[in-house]
């Protein structure tokens, strides 16, 4: 925690931690089942950036493959599908996805813990850090003008939740024609294809160490930020939900975070 004057009331207070981990390279199946683990038995707040993942698709818990995904085209292509933990809709990532990831203790954000003011909260940080003509929340989804640039999912329990966003930094319009069109849609959305539904981020300016460059000094008026010593860090037993489709696929992620881990303390 940091000691804040603040120059209109001439109060101090303290600002709460916010911990900064930056990921490279790393599959998002790593990156959500650190989430999971951060989540489930550690305390304190996080921001996780990640970018370059190799291509998935990832889906909320509750989805169903069948109805999301064109299965026989994926398993030709060799593409894994991942069940993440929490909610939310289907996407395909790649190395162009920018993946950010707020992990909260309630008591550090002052933001009603449910999902629309966590929405709220988290666009109005991105419009403030970013200055993106048009960039705004619709429904649960971040569009600049009508198309959309970032999709969300949550996850809210007790004293904690998560906020995780996948940005289009840019996209293989290709790669869209492994998702169906799903029934449950955004009413904005309408029956507009994913490419005539989606925008590029990196199409506004700027590159992905800017925006979080950005991303980070907006924090620093709320918080204390600091990095966090991933590298030594072990998690707690905890539960995993997080999981590889199909199921009897789920074993070969048992170690992940002990093999992410080692990866970074090899980059050290």
């Amino acid at each position: 925690m940091r000691l804040f004057l603040s120059k209109k009331s001439r109060r101090s207070f303290i600002l709460p931690d916010l911990y900064w981990i930056s990921l490279q390279n790393i599959p998002i199946l790593e990156q959500l089942q650190l989430e999971e683990a951060l989540l489930r038995s550690d305390a304190r707040s996080f921001c996780i950036v990640n970018v370059g993942s190799p291509r998935s698709i990832i889906m909320g818990i509750s989805g169903d493959p069948k109805t999301l995904i064109d299965l026989p085209r994926a398993k030709e292509a060799h593409i894994p599908i991942i069940k993440r933990f929490s909610g939310g809709g289907t996407v395909i990532v790649d190395e162009e996805t920018l993946f950010i990831t707020f992990i909260m203790a309630k008591k550090d954000c002052a933001v009603h813990p449910f999902p629309e003011p966590i929405l709220r909260w988290s666009a109005d940080l991105y419009r403030s850090a970013w200055q993106i003509p048009g960039f705004h929340l619709r429904e649960n989804d971040y569009v600049i003008g009508s198309k959309k640039c970032g999709g969300n999912a949550q996850y809210i329990c007790k004293d904690r939740w998560v906020h995780h966003t996948s940005y289009l930094w840019d996209y293989e319009e290709k790669n869209m024609e492994y998702l169906l069109l799903p029934a449950k849609r955004p009413a904005y959305r309408g029956a507009r294809a994913h490419n005539d539904f989606l925008c590029r981020l990196k199409e506004c300016g700027g590159t992905v160490e800017e925006r979080l460059a950005q991303l980070r000094k907006a924090l620093e008026k709320g918080f204390c930020v600091r990095p966090f010593p991933l590298a030594s860090w072990e998690a707690l037993p905890h539960r995993q939900a997080t999981h590889i489709y199909p199921f009897h696929l789920k074993s070969a992620q048992s170690k992940s975070i002990q093999i992410l881990s080692n990866r970074i303390k090899q980059r050290g």
